[in-house]
C-alpha cells in the first residue's frame, strides 16, 4: 500500500568518487520508496550535471533506477539544485522524473506547502548569490552547453574545487537561509510550511512546523517522510535499509 510522501536532496551523486553514496541511493529506489505515494528530490542529486547529454556510463544506473521508480507507479519530480541546474527536458525523459521550478507550491496533505532546492535564501552569502544570477542567464547556460562534454566535465571539477576552498573562509551563518527570505517566500506564496535542503543541516524548524529541511546523503541517507496522519518524520537511512527516526512533529493544523 503507498502510503508515504518521501522529500530527499543533496545526494551529490558521484559514481566515480562515492560509488558507496550511489549504491544506496539505488538501494532506497528499489526498496522504501517503492512503498512512497510519492517522491520529491530538492536539487543536488548529482555533485555535477554539466548537460543532459553527458553520457557518462556511471549516471544511467541512476538514471534507470529512477525511470523504473517512476514506472512502478510512484510520481517522481525533481527540482534543480545548484550542482544540476542544468538538467532539463532530456534529463526528465531519461529519467522519469517531473522537472519541476524552483520554487514551487504544493498542497501536502491539505496544507499548503512550499518546495525549494533552498540557495536563493542563502541572501547572506552575496558570492553565491552573484553565482546564481550570472548563471540564471540563458546566453550564458547557452555558450556554456556549446562547449565538448570534456571540457565542460572539466570545469565543474574545477567550479567544485573553488567552491570547497571558499566555504573554508566563509562564516556558518552566511550559508544557511535567511529568516527573513524565507518569511517572504511563504508570504508570497500563501503557504505556512516550507520544505528545501542546499544547507545539509537537516531539522524541523518552529513549533508548529513552519521550515523542513532535508539532510544531505553521504554513508547513510536523509529522507523526510510526511504520512496519510500529517507527521512530519526526519530519518536517517542506514546501508542496510534500516530506518532510524530522527525527530518527529505534526503538520501544522493537525492534531496527528
Amino acid at each position: 500500500m503507498r502510503d508515504a510522501t518521501l522529500f530527499i536532496g543533496d545526494l551529490h551523486l558521484d559514481p566515480e568518487v562515492r560509488p558507496a553514496t550511489v549504491a544506496l541511493f539505488l538501494a532506497f529506489l528499489r526498496g522504501p520508496a517503492r512503498d512512497a505515494a510519492r517522491l520529491y528530490i530538492l536539487g543536488d542529486l548529482f555533485e555535477a550535471w554539466v548537460g543532459d547529454d553527458d553520457n557518462s556510463p556511471g549516471y544511467e544506473p541512476i538514471l534507470a533506477g529512477l525511470r523504473e521508480l517512476a514506472a512502478s507507479g510512484v510520481p517522481t519530480a525533481f527540482i534543480c539544485g545548484n550542482r544540476d541546474f542544468l538538467a532539463g527536458t532530456l534529463f526528465g525523459e531519461r529519467s522519469g522524473c517531473e522537472l519541476l521550478s524552483d520554487p514551487s507550491p504544493i498542497v501536502l496533505n491539505g496544507l499548503p506547502t512550499l518546495l525549494t532546492h533552498g540557495d536563493r535564501l542563502c541572501t547572506d552569502d552575496n558570492e553565491h548569490m552573484q553565482f546564481r544570477a550570472h548563471v540564471a542567464q540563458p546566453q550564458v547556460r547557452a555558450a556554456f552547453l556549446t562547449r565538448p562534454l570534456a571540457e565542460r566535465q572539466a570545469e565543474a571539477r574545477a567550479l567544485r574545487r573553488r567552491s570547497e576552498e571558499h566555504k573554508q573562509n566563509k562564516p556558518e551563518a552566511i550559508m544557511d537561509v535567511n529568516p527573513g527570505a524565507v518569511q517572504a517566500a511563504l508570504a508570497e506564496h500563501g503557504a505556512r510550511l516550507m520544505i528545501h535542503g542546499h544547507t545539509h543541516r537537516p531539522a524541523l524548524h518552529g513549533d508548529p512546523v513552519e521550515r523542513a529541511v532535508v539532510g544531505d546523503w553521504g554513508e547513510c541517507g536523509s529522507v523526510l517522510r510526511c504520512t496519510p496522519g500529517g507527521v512530519l518524520e526526519l530519518l536517517r537511512l542506514h546501508p542496510d535499509m534500516t530506518v532510524e527516526t530522527v525527530v518527529t512533529a505534526p503538520l501544522p493544523g493537525t492534531n496527528a
